[in-house]
């Protein structure tokens, strides 16, 4: 692919392009503003300035979006839907008004829309603001987000994926992701787990992502109960594209990503690469540390090419086969853990417009996909002064997963309805090998399938100018068959086998929402919803060891069901954007991991439903810009207890695990001709890592700072460090201390070459 994309043309190519000329109500010229293209796939791109005009891909497939953003002016929308509605080149007025802050346009509703439009709290990170953040991987860069956090504090730098589920507003951490991760249209979390393996996308292969805070079951289904992330990739548009990042550090870190791409014709590929790797840190603490203490440290390697073919100017298609490998070393020298995954995604999307006058405007997108994985762990337990372990358990577990997807939308002049259908199969298993004194002494395995279908339909109405109601429901029916769990000692022949019944759930999960505009500046809203997370085939058919906690699975867990209220308002000036929300949600039958026995070398714990867990709060965003100078503050206030347990009445009025009740972040950005610098901050209060509130994980606060420099019109350096004070904080407890990384510093090359 890599041959045919450098040998076909001369690289970089001059197409035919869109041409804007953008003016005030004076007649001026306007050329600070953000041009932007979208078309009906959702990728969008950028329109450079050139002399008197902006310079804009070539549009050959309808309907697309123009969006115009500029500071102190109102911002321009508008879909064009025929190539004879289009002048070229297009001279659009801006008149003066509030200073709009948004990105405008955001697909994680499924419908495209305007960010302002949305009666739900959505916050945006776009390719600007992850190549601005020191992190080198997605999931911290995402952590300039308010609320935004993975089990244990932990980071995919250094940690095992199976505590990489995403967490929102503190509705609970744990190894299952609370959060719907999509990416491409396909859900990113683990189909066996449900946790989130962050390194199969590289930073530089995504254009922004969006993350839906609150209840989204209404439109993802399960894994969706506390809201969903869309990663939205980069695609290539009209012509070339050819970026590249390299850098090195630190903790022998290393990573090289590249992202290529071109058009020929009614045809497109593009194609991310990336390496990542980095020996880590010590993770125990000090004061615990002993013999057998290692670093922790990962190498990772994904690769993703897409082709996508045009059919005239309505329709496209596209193919993306993916592949994903990492290695990963967890603290000690036998305990590690292999991911291998594969997956193939074939899509499209067909835009008609309106077959006949005075009906709607349809489009339709469908996708179907499947994939397969194996992952590896090794457990060991490790004596009281660490000086030496012993293997426990080797465990193998496959999965395989199929999938699909279709949705129609249809655009009337005050509504957007969207309607649609999905269906997924898992099947997954966890083979096991137990160890005694160093020697196997028995063989497990466990397993089953899951089955699920549902239905969604979404209306959106806009009443007049100032007022957008947004109605939508959902309906999701899964079921857990061929169940098994089967043991052999190594000893006998004979299999105990035990099968567990079949059984089916079914949920509904329904949302209204309302947002009236008092003016441009001043807008309020309010949601309601329902929704659920099904457990995983991990949670009900895999066991696991943490250090000294073993906690065990439970083949008889049923889905968790949420209410979610919101409410909130958001103010623009010319110089700030400011949304404050206040939500309760109410979750009954959380998945727990439940101390059953606790001594000083083994603590024992099984999952459970709880009766019922709420958590209510305030989350605040301000973003404003000082001349050269961007501020963006973040804050949430959660207050997460257990209010009935009636299996075990002792943890009412606990904290939930995983949840601190103050959370604040603060991102700088200085921009001034060829130097940028940037600086992320953020803090949390205290919280616990287990259901008895007696692990505590201290308050933190860790700082990074990124800079750097243009060399030319496509190149930079820069400098990135992470955790600048060195600050050191509990990260979690096995019971045994294990601590964040120390200061980490990077020096990289970027570039990034487009025509």
């Amino acid at each position: 692919m890599i041959v045919a994309f450098l040998s076909a043309k001369p690289l970089f190519a001059q197409t035919s392009s869109l041409s804007v000329i953008v003016s005030d109500e004076a007649g001026a010229q306007i050329q600070n503003a953000v041009v932007r293209i979208t078309k009906p796939n959702g990728s969008s791109s950028n329109c450079v300035f050139s002399e008197d005009r902006y310079v804009c891909p070539k549009i050959d497939v309808y309907p697309f979006v123009l969006e115009i953003r500029a500071a102190g002016f109102a911002s321009f929308r508008q879909n064009y839907n025929r190539p004879e509605t289009v002048a070229d080149p297009l001279r659009i007025t801006l008149k003066v008004g509030t200073f709009d802050i948004e990105i405008p346009s955001i697909v994680i509703g499924r419908i495209e829309n305007r960010a302002g439009d949305t009666p739900q709290s959505v916050a945006i990170v776009d390719r600007d603001d992850i190549g601005s953040t020191a992190a080198p991987t997605l999931d911290d860069a995402l952590r300039q987000i308010a609320g935004f956090s993975t089990f244990r504090r932990s980071s995919s730098k250094n940690a095992n994926p199976t505590t990489q589920g995403v967490s929102l507003r503190g509705v609970g951490g744990s190894g299952a992701s609370r959060t719907a991760v999509i990416f491409d249209g396909i859900m990113l979390n683990d189909p066996f787990g449900g946790w989130v393996q962050w390194n199969r996308i590289p930073p530089i292969a995504v254009e922004r992502v969006e993350v839906l805070r609150g209840g989204a079951s209404n439109l993802y289904g399960s894994s969706s109960l506390g809201g969903a992330v869309q990663v939205v990739p980069r695609s290539v548009g009209e012509g070339s594209v050819f970026s590249g990042e390299l850098y090195g550090g630190s903790e022998r870190t290393f990573s090289g990503s590249a992202y290529a791409g071109r058009s020929f014709g009614q045809w497109s590929t593009d194609a991310f690469a990336y390496v990542f790797r980095t020996k880590g840190h010590i993770p125990v603490d000090v004061a615990e540390r002993g013999e057998i203490d290692t670093h922790a440290g990962v190498k990772a390697f994904s690769l993703s090419p897409r082709i996508i073919g045009r059919v005239g100017k309505t329709a496209n298609f596209f193919v993306r086969p993916s592949y994903f490998g990492e290695n990963r070393e967890n603290g000690t020298p036998l305990q590690t853990n292999d991911t291998h995954s594969r997956q193939i995604i074939v899509g499209g999307s067909f835009s008609p417009g309106s077959i006949k006058e005075n009906l709607p405007e349809l489009s339709f997108n469908w996708n179907v996909y499947a994939g397969s994985q194996i992952y590896d762990q090794a457990f060991t337990s490790v004596n009281a002064s660490r000086s030496s372990e012993t293997l426990t358990r080797l465990q193998r577990s496959p999965a395989q997963t199929t999938g699909f997807s279709f949705a129609a939308t249809a655009s009337f002049t005050h509504h957007t309805v969207l309607a649609g259908f999905e269906g997924r199969n898992i099947r997954g298993a966890s083979d096991e090998i137990a160890f005694a004194a160093g020697e196997p002494s028995g063989y497990f395995g466990s397993g089953g399938r899951e089955t699920s279908f549902g239905f969604f339909i979404k209306d959106q109405a806009f009443v007049g100018k100032r007022l957008v109601i947004t109605g939508s429901v959902r309906y999701d029916r899964w079921n857990n068959h061929r169940g098994i769990s089967a043991t052999r000692p190594v000893s006998e022949s004979a299999i105990n086998a035990i099968n567990y019944p079949d059984r089916v759930e079914s949920m509904t999960s329904p949302q209204v929402s309302v947002l009236f505009r008092f003016s441009e500046a001043v807008s309020i809203y309010g949601s309601a919803s329902r929704s659920f997370r099904a457990p995983t085939l991990n949670e009900l058919y895999r066991g696991f060891r943490v250090g000294n906690v073993v906690t065990n699975a439970n083949e008889n867990l049923r889905a968790e069901r949420a209410n979610n209220i919101e409410t909130g308002v958001s103010v623009a000036g010319r110089r700030y954007f400011l949304r404050v929300n206040g939500y309760l949600t109410d979750i009954d039958g959380t998945v727990s991991n439940v101390t059953i026995s606790s001594a000083p070398t083994l603590i024992v714990r099984l999952r459970q439903n709880a009766g019922q867990t709420r958590t209510k709060g305030i989350e605040a965003d301000l973003e404003t810009r000082l001349g050269p100078l961007s501020i963006n503050i973040g804050y949430l206030y959660a207050d997460p207890s257990i209010k009935s347990f009636p299996t075990n009445t002792d943890l009412i009025g606990k904290m939930i695990p995983q949840v601190a009740r103050h959370q604040a972040t603060l991102q700088l950005t200085f921009q001034r001709e060829r130097w940028k610098a940037a600086s992320q901050i953020r803090s949390s209060s205290k919280q616990f890592d287990d259901d008895l509130n007696d692990l505590s994980l201290e308050a933190y606060g860790q700082a990074d700072i990124m800079i750097e420099r243009h060399i030319g019109n496509s190149s930079k350096i820069f400098l990135a460090v992470e955790n600048i004070f060195n600050t050191r904080y509990s990260v979690g407890r096995t019971p045994v201390r294990t601590i964040n990384q120390p200061t980490n510093i990077r020096l990289g090359y970027r570039f990034d070459l487009q025509k």
